[in-house]
């Protein structure tokens, strides 16, 4: 009777522990819905000003911001690295740290400095492990990051490498492919490549009236094109789609 009422009881448990792994889940694939949507919804936002500022620049080719100006010789290269905040979502933080240990190798291999932003607590763990000089950090944003806690951070960089402190910027993150998929991915975010700005034959050239001035609105675009660019890519990162998945339902 008693090892009866014992399995009995381990049962129960298990039901218990089912019931509760159901509701977790379904919250969780509740916020990778909405994250999803948050990621579709900039995307028309990203592309509009990409084709704008890549109409300015080309219709004002006498002035070139700084964000397109390529150095012939590079001495210091900053990275942003995007991971998640929580663990145990597999090998999502794993994959594109080895990608930056890597990307940490080749830079200091060239005999180069470096300067990295961390975005997500488990990147800047690692960062701090490894040596890595870290310029600025932010994490613990929470199920909904806003632009507003991101820019002060990676403007470090941004303004850095506008007064020629640094000569590349990179950005490290986890692109979401679906829910089984993460693509680890290291990519040239400055100086802004060429293909970037390139003017498709879909889109439309005008004449633009500006004010106050040309140079002026090219460098204001121009610093909005690259911060659209990071909230993009985050959206698209593990820490707000896979990575409300897997973290939710943590038990």
């Amino acid at each position: 009777m008693a090892v009866g009422k014992e399995i009995r009881g381990k049962i129960k448990g298990v039901e218990n522990t089912k019931k509760i792994t159901k509701a977790m889940e379904m919250v969780a694939a509740s916020k990778m819905r909405r994250a999803q949507e948050r990621m579709r919804a900039a995307r028309p936002y990203s592309e509009k000003i990409r084709v704008i500022a890549a109409n300015l620049s080309h219709a004002n080719q006498e002035y070139k911001h700084p964000f397109l100006v390529t150095r012939s010789q590079s001495k210091t290269v900053g990275l942003i690295v995007v991971t998640t905040d929580k663990g145990l979502c597999g090998g999502m933080n794993t994959n594109v740290l080895r990608l930056v240990t890597n990307k940490l190798r080749e830079v200091e291999g060239q005999g180069c400095k470096i300067e990295t932003v961390a975005i997500g607590n488990k990147g800047l763990g690692f960062l701090n492990r490894v040596g890595a000089k870290v310029s600025a950090q932010v994490v613990h944003l929470g199920d909904t990051p806003h632009l507003d806690k991101l820019i002060g951070p990676v403007k470090v960089l941004l303004d850095a490498f506008q007064d020629g402190k640094l000569d590349k910027v990179y950005l490290c993150y986890t692109k979401f492919v679906n829910t089984m998929k993460q693509e680890p991915i290291v990519e040239h975010l400055l100086p802004l490549p060429e293909d970037r700005l390139e003017v498709k034959k879909e889109d439309h050239s005008w004449d633009y009236l500006y004010e106050p001035d040309a140079q002026t609105v090219i460098d204001e675009l121009l610093v909005r094109y690259v911060e659209a660019l990071r909230p993009l890519q985050r959206n698209e990162s593990s820490t707000t789609v896979a990575g409300y998945y897997f973290s939710s339902v943590r038990m």
